[in-house]
């Protein structure tokens, strides 16, 4: 089977991709199943329906996906569609140690409505990778230690998820690495290493994120180094993403991660289902 597991749409802020076109070109592309994964990133967006101090962008508000808009709407593609295919509720919180509270609030709040929800970290103390702000003035050295510690602290303390996303999404980020190379793995294998015992050890799993591949990466998110990590301390649970926000993200790379999950002795990939996983073995 192919599932995607990492599927933005127009109800989240960085996409405008209608949600019903995704679920249609799934279809054409012979995914068996699509978890859709909104983003909502507390601290540096507001919610939907309270958009004041929310910065714009074309014009419009930047704010957390509209949760209830987004599940009806799933909901009338749904029946639409029938069992053309699989589509999954989901979420990917953009989690701070500062946000934990509004996390673990909201996915209480939606109980019983969601299928899956990815814990990622976008920010630390409400400075975004993507502008740069989080990166100004520190270190290449200084820029992943504090993003890896931020990721512990996390884990530490919020255990509402399924998986963790693109977990060394830093490198997509790093301003260093084009002249100074990619940051060794070895300078924190160690802190890594506590992240997935943290998250073995309280039943979650990770994702592989194939967006790396397009965004110039060399790889996966996380490495195959993490990988290989994950596996040797036991780590089992696994699921594959996209992290599709246009058409031509859609699926893409699907078939290669799960060669390269078979190849590190993965059993399969996992799907969920009202937040409980299921292995499909190879």
């Amino acid at each position: 089977m192919l599932a995607d597991y990492h599927v933005h749409t127009g109800f989240s802020d960085d996409s405008t991709y209608p949600l019903e076109r995704v679920a249609r070109d799934a279809v054409r592309l012979n995914l068996d199943e699509v978890c859709f994964t909104e983003h909502v990133d507390y601290g540096v967006k507001p919610e939907w329906n309270r958009p004041d101090g929310a910065r714009f962008d074309c014009g419009h508000p930047v704010t957390n996906c509209p949760y209830y808009p987004y599940l009806e709407e799933l909901e009338r593609v749904r029946g639409e569609l029938g069992d053309q295919i699989c589509l999954r509720a989901g979420l990917e919180l953009g989690v701070q140690t500062d946000t934990v509270h509004e996390n673990r609030a909201l996915v209480r709040t939606l109980s019983g409505r969601l299928d899956f929800v990815i814990c990622s970290v976008h920010q630390v103390r409400n400075l975004e990778f993507w502008n740069g702000a989080f990166q100004e003035g520190r270190t290449q050295d200084e820029i992943h230690r504090a993003y890896y510690e931020e990721l512990l602290g996390v884990v530490e303390s919020f255990r509402d998820y399924d998986v963790l996303g693109h977990l060394d999404l830093i490198r997509r980020y790093d301003p260093f690495a084009r002249e100074a190379g990619a940051y060794p793995f070895e300078r924190v294998r160690d802190v890594v290493a506590e992240i997935l015992r943290r998250v073995i050890a309280d039943g979650h799993g990770i994702e592989v994120n194939t967006s790396g591949i397009r965004y110039g990466v060399g790889d996966f998110q996380p490495s195959r180094e993490v990988l290989t990590l994950y596996r040797d301390l036991g780590g089992e649970v696994v699921t594959v993403g996209s992290d599709s926000h246009k058409p031509e993200h859609l699926g893409s790379y699907l078939r290669l991660a799960y060669r390269e999950l078979e190849e590190l002795g993965f059993a399969g990939v996992w799907t969920f289902e009202r937040r409980e996983g299921t292995l499909r073995r190879w």
